[in-house]
């Protein structure tokens, strides 16, 4: 055989077969990427992640999060968790602040994310984690599912099924858009097929109804909004009087179509550029 035809072979055994030692380090780092092909965690140096006390406008919910967290960090029972409601109102912010607040307090909780489409794969990757002495935030942004999606059905043994079941030192976190994860497609999909559509479980509720909490997230109010930005300009001395303010945040909103706490932090990020502030 050539050279090229035996390094294709060493290259495809390698994928099959990956070090032994992609699960080894785990304490290199505080996060981590679920890679697959070859399964590996890819450590991530640096969060890229906010203060909690920055984050508002999102109270009951990051308080209801928050205390959730502590209770799983402390051992104790704690619930998987679905983020769910308007774009840009801080969801998956509020999940890299939480994980950041619990390890400067020296809990020995890591930070996993996992993409929609590598969910078939997380069966291998709860088999690796059960087997290490950390605590886990399982953490999967912008969750949802199309019509032909067959996804959901690893997410639904990983939240509550299987005959292993969600290991001890494991919780899942979740953001979405959506309320409920599968669109009416599908929903008729999986009914169509059942000899009494009567009797079927309906599909659209039972994948969200597997999380233990759902937190809402709502579109903030004017008032809030300029809550949010005056939060923003207290915490990094930034002074301007309120009234030009309010003025530019209106201006700001109107030509991005929307308000929200993404859209207050864009405003704030271009005012600290004009007035020559690095955040």
């Amino acid at each position: 055989m050539t050279e090229d035809v035996l390094l294709r072979i060493a290259e495809a055994l390698e994928r099959i077969s990956p070090p032994p030692n992609l699960f080894n380090d785990l304490d290199s780092a505080e996060a981590f990427l679920w890679h697959v092909s070859p399964d590996r965690l890819q450590k991530v140096s640096t969060v890229n992640s906010i203060t909690l006390d920055l984050l508002l406008g999102i109270d009951q919910a990051r308080d209801t999060l928050l205390k959730n967290t502590y209770q799983f960090a402390k051992g104790f029972a704690a619930n998987n968790t679905l983020l769910w409601g308007s774009r840009g109102m801080g969801k998956s912010s509020l999940v890299k602040a939480i994980h950041t607040r619990v390890i400067s307090e020296g809990f020995a909780v890591k930070l996993v994310e996992i993409l929609r489409e590598d969910l078939p794969t997380i069966g291998r990757l709860l088999g690796r984690l059960r087997e290490s002495k950390y605590l886990f935030i399982l953490f999967c942004d912008d969750l949802s599912f199309s019509h032909d999606d067959q996804h959901y059905k690893s997410l639904k043994a990983v939240l509550d099924g299987g005959i292993e079941g969600r290991p001890d030192n494991v919780i899942f976190y979740a953001t979405s858009n959506r309320r409920h994860l599968m669109p009416r497609e599908m929903i008729e999909n999986e009914q169509s097929g059942a000899i009494n559509s009567s009797e079927t479980v309906d599909e659209k509720v039972s994948l969200s109804d597997r999380f233990g909490l759902w937190l809402g997230f709502h579109a903030c109010s004017q008032d809030e909004y300029f809550r949010i930005i005056r939060g923003y300009c207290d915490r990094y001395g930034l002074i301007i009087p309120e009234d030009i303010l309010i003025s530019e945040a209106i201006e700001w909103q109107q030509t991005r179509g929307a308000r929200s706490g993404r859209v207050a932090w864009q405003y704030f990020t271009d005012l600290a550029g004009r007035k020559g502030i690095s955040l």
